[in-house]
């Protein structure tokens, strides 16, 4: 059987192109995080609305992802790469601009189904262009690690904005380089399309999204309010409608998705241990940097320089992870990076016990643990899969990691405000306005606001706050390094079937 053919100065060219999009990407949701008291003192948003603005977003990429990929498939992938940028750009401009707490919800939610467009397009290219095994694993490992670069220059640019222009700056980031991509990628990008796919079928497209936006919104509600009927109902309509969804796939004579994935090894553990890896990593990301701001009170630039260390582990193990796994086998890597992961949650339940120098050590081991597992996992699932078939894997490697995103920011969200107003009812000092004490209540950000209105009478309830929502995150380390445990565990059972058969064609 003849080697792959090698990759040429041109695909290499082209990987720095498509890297672009990853790092806009990867940077919307971290400048984001950034942004959110300045977006709370003027917009006025509920907690729910609040976790909604984060949310929204890894909620309809999620539920598209698929989809996006599968029509990139058909109509090509570099024509969606470029229909995607176009509106990208375009729905940043509106979210930049939102007056409202439900108008930029809306601009979020449309910035997710854009961005779908994306993510599947620049990997299933990547299958495409790097046929060599070990050059598409190193490939793999820059498209990871464009998105952990996001992470370090997010913050970086999105602080700088914020320390001299209104919230909404940090979503112009996305237009240049948008614009740039349109410019550059007909030029240097391949096209590529599977020449005997058939039709999109729109209802196996339909019971796809609804499927995922259902569950997800179930579990949302359920972890913000409890057992109810409403949010009950969406996760079992969610269950059956992916269950009506993959009925539909064995029937179909060229389905969205080849149920025969499922069977190989290398790729459900892959996808699980996505959606393991991304709820723990979203999850804290979006408190730890409220924490920074709003507990230990740095200014937007000093949080945004104190995530450095993460950001620089992100793409360094990102990059580490395939010459690793080449030593070591992808499975020892992956539950070792998932065990460092464990200690460097257990640094984190002693947020309040510990000084500064231990939460960064902490947050930084754990960043480091989780850094090589996005490129091994992606690597696992696009080397289950035929070339022809990578845009519709890539649609499920990302469905994944944004499932898993999407569901650590609801679900420990959800919890986190939760145990929050739980300890603020009996921790608050008597006497305060009722209005402050609503504020103080809804959110620590709320308290913050109230305690500047207050003066000096509100640095007892802003420390109150502050003490609360320490030991929340603690509370929250304590899940996030026992849901990485489990995963650690099922990895080390499954870790010698992870070197699996030929490509699925």
């Amino acid at each position: 059987m003849p080697a792959p053919a090698q990759a040429t100065a041109r695909e290499w060219i082209g990987l720095a192109v498509l890297a672009l999009p990853c790092l806009i990407y990867s940077m919307d949701l971290t400048v984001l995080y950034l942004a959110l008291p300045q977006i709370a003192e003027q917009l006025r948003p509920s907690s729910a609305q609040l976790l909604w603005i984060v949310d929204i977003y890894g909620f309809l990429l999620a539920g598209f992802l698929v989809t996006m990929g599968t029509l990139g498939d058909r109509i090509g992938r570099r024509r969606l790469l470029m229909i995607g940028a176009a509106a990208f750009g375009a729905a940043s401009v509106l979210a930049a601009f939102s007056t409202s707490a439900e108008m930029l919800i809306a601009s979020r939610a449309l910035l997710g189904v854009t961005a779908a467009t994306l993510s599947p397009s620049t990997l299933s290219l990547i299958r495409n262009m790097f046929l060599d095994e070990a050059q598409r694993g190193f490939a793999i490992g820059v498209w990871v690690a464009a998105f952990s670069a996001g992470g370090i220059l997010g913050p970086l640019f999105g602080g700088l904005l914020l320390e001299h222009y209104w919230w909404g700056s940090v979503f112009l980031i996305a237009v240049p380089a948008m614009l740039l991509l349109l410019v550059l990628g007909p030029l240097l990008l391949p096209e590529f399309r599977d020449e005997n796919a058939g039709r999109l079928d729109l209802a196996s497209a339909v019971l796809a999204t609804t499927a995922v936006l259902s569950v997800i919104y179930g579990i949302k509600r359920l972890a913000e309010g409890g057992l109810a009927a409403i949010p009950l109902l969406a996760v079992v309509l969610g269950a059956l409608l992916a269950a009506a969804f993959l009925r539909r796939q064995r029937r179909l004579a060229d389905p969205m998705i080849d149920v025969r994935l499922f069977a190989e090894p290398r790729f459900g553990a892959a996808l699980a241990c996505n959606i393991i890896t991304m709820f723990v990593a979203f999850g804290f990301f979006l408190f730890i940097a409220q924490y920074f701001q709003l507990v230990l009170g740095l200014s937007p630039l000093e949080a945004g320089l104190w995530t450095l260390p993460s950001g620089i582990v992100f793409v360094f193990g990102s990059l580490a992870g395939p010459p690793l796994a080449r030593r070591l086998g992808v499975g020892q890597v992956i539950a070792g990076g998932l065990g460092l992961s464990v200690l460097g949650f257990a640094l984190l339940t002693q947020l309040g016990a510990l000084p500064f120098g231990w939460l960064m050590l902490g947050y930084t081991v754990f960043c480091l643990g989780l850094a090589p597992i996005g490129a091994l996992t992606t690597g696992l699932v696009m080397s289950a899969v035929a070339p022809e078939r990578a845009g519709v894997a890539s649609g499920m490697s990302e469905t994944s990691f944004e499932f898993g995103g999407a569901l650590g920011i609801a679900v420990l969200g959800s919890i986190v405000t939760a145990l929050y107003r739980g300890g603020i009812d009996t921790s608050l000092p008597a006497g305060l306005p009722p209005a402050a004490l609503d504020a103080a209540r809804d959110t620590l950000g709320g308290a913050v606001g109230a305690a500047r209105e207050l003066g000096a009478a509100g640095e007892p309830m802003l420390a109150a706050a502050r003490t609360v929502y320490t030991r929340t995150l603690e509370q929250a380390a304590w899940l996030c390094g026992g849901l990485s445990l489990a995963g650690m565990a099922v990895i080390i059972a499954l870790r010698r079937r992870l070197e699996g058969p030929a490509p699925i064609a």
